[in-house]
């Protein structure tokens, strides 16, 4: 097998309706015949899950429901269909990623020079709430690399870890970090757009508490949040000339980021000048989320809770501390030609 032939799409997901299963259905149909297995890990109620098995099975996607209990319910999706997994090249992909033949097939030659390949999610449609939170996309891509909600992974490589802890909010940072932890090369190709359907509104608002809380896991990232309130209210007193400048600024920042790796392609440029909403939103929402991790008490997801956003790297390392390292894959090539590669995706 080459290219996506070699490919496995591992697809977890957890349903409370069927709402969708029509759309869903055909892009996994759509999938099949363009990779060597779809595998869905279902851990939705009993009658949806019996649903999905009789509409799915018939058109060779491989429906299985999760085996390890843990807080996080993907990770446990992720884990079960990692482990089924036929082929050592594995894409996972929430239920609202869509990906296409040009996307799958460049995920397939990065995963020959990396244990994990992260690409860039982008909304398609742009209802006003998914360009709210492309603004926050931006930002992350202008100071670093932005966390989609897809990966691609070497099947070889997780399962030597031992997987990644299923008991953390910011599962996509938890599998990045552990992946670095453990020696692995990880990909960043920010201008590998692959296309992710929004949320409704209603589900964009139960979310922002919740990503307010992963900001416990990146302790500089946190700092600069909760500093940022203060001094906006001295701001409001004693400068409020400097609140437009402070927000021009932001939306500059927020513009580098859409113009890198081609990203004007697929970022609209009125998102840009939604990042200092998103800024003013997380200054917000920080502090109950720092309060909520400060007291042990953690955040709402799923109906229980979850206190640790994301281990850090430094314990990561300790707790694999007794496994051989991961060897670059392909060879012993080095971390210039990974990054070789991961440029001329972003091209």
């Amino acid at each position: 097998m080459s290219g996506m032939a070699e490919l496995s799409v591992v697809v977890p997901l957890k349903w409370r309706d069927d709402r969708g299963l029509g759309e869903l259905t055909g892009y996994l149909e759509t999938l099949t015949r363009r990779v060597h297995e779809v595998i869905v890990v279902d851990g939705s109620a009993e009658d949806l899950f019996r649903t999905h098995a009789r509409l799915w099975t018939k058109s060779g996607i491989r429906h299985l429901a999760p085996e390890d209990s843990c807080a996080n319910g993907k990770v446990a999706g992720v884990r079960t269909g990692v482990r089924a997994a036929v082929g050592n090249k594995v894409v996972i992909a929430d239920d609202d990623v869509r990906y296409e033949a040009g996307t799958l097939e460049a995920m397939s030659r990065l995963l020959e020079r990396a244990h994990l390949v992260r690409p860039q999610n982008h909304f398609d449609p742009l209802p006003w709430h998914a360009v709210w939170d492309t603004g926050r996309t931006l930002l992350n891509r202008s100071l670093g690399q932005d966390h989609p909600g897809t990966f691609g992974v070497r099947r070889d490589a997780l399962l030597h870890l031992g997987g990644y802890d299923g008991n953390t909010l910011f599962e996509n940072l938890e599998l990045s970090r552990t992946i670095r932890a453990g020696g692995g090369v990880e990909a960043c190709a920010s201008g590998l757009y692959v296309r992710r359907i929004p949320p409704s509104a209603a589900r964009f608002w139960s979310q922002r508490p919740r990503q307010a809380y992963d900001d416990t896991a990146q302790p500089a990232r946190l700092m600069l949040f909760l500093g940022l309130a203060p001094l906006l209210c001295v701001a409001v007193v004693r400068a409020p000339a400097l609140l437009p400048a402070s927000a021009g600024a932001v939306v500059l920042l927020a513009e580098a980021g859409r113009r890198r790796a081609g990203g004007t392609r697929v970022f609209p440029a009125r998102a840009s000048f939604t990042a200092p909403l998103w800024v003013l939103e997380r200054a917000l929402l920080v502090w109950p989320a720092f309060a909520a991790w400060l007291s042990g008490v953690g955040v709402a997801y799923a109906g229980s809770r979850i206190a640790v956003a994301a281990h850090s790297p430094r314990l990561l390392r300790r707790r694999l501390r007794s496994r051989p390292v991961l060897g670059v894959p392909g060879g012993a090539e080095s971390d210039a030609l990974m990054g070789s590669v991961a440029e001329r995706a972003d091209r």
